[in-house]
């Protein structure tokens, strides 16, 4: 994802064509996670429900953002730039406070082989969206409403 934010800070890049791989990659990643590892996590005792469920707030929250750029009329303008920072800004956090508590309570709780087991089922549903397009303007509308 570094490099992506990279490409869509570049004035040598193609900003739309990066932002579109960037929005396939983050809808799918958050809809895998809710759909496949979240729920699973929340049956630990061990694992604390509200950071998995403030995971989720903060994926509406990536959501949000992403919509906001999507929306932008002028790739490179002002208001490019600030949503850009915005997304940069929501994805980062999430990123490293899932890390921290989610993931990490994971780790230290979840046996290896069942930790396996969700990764695969994580990659098989982050698959299955990417090849739906589901980073569409159109389908991020329809995910922020929901």
């Amino acid at each position: 994802m570094e490099e992506l934010f990279r490409l869509m800070r570049s004035v040598e890049a193609d900003r739309a064509a990066a932002l579109r791989e960037f929005s396939d990659l983050l809808i799918a990643h958050a809809l895998a996670e809710e759909a496949k590892v979240y729920p699973a996590l929340k049956r630990y005792k061990k694992i604390d429900d509200e950071g998995v469920e403030h995971g989720e707030e903060e994926h509406e929250e990536g959501n949000k953002a992403l919509l906001a750029l999507l929306e932008v009329d002028e790739v490179g303008s002002q208001e490019w730039d600030e949503r850009l920072e915005d997304l940069v800004q929501a994805v980062t956090h999430h990123a490293d406070e899932e890390e921290r508590t989610i993931l990490n309570g994971a780790r230290e709780n979840v046996a290896m082989e069942r930790r396996e087991e969700l990764g695969e089922a994580f990659v098989e549903e982050r698959e299955r969206q990417l090849k739906e397009s589901c980073g569409a303007v159109d389908n991020v509308r329809r995910i922020v409403s929901s």
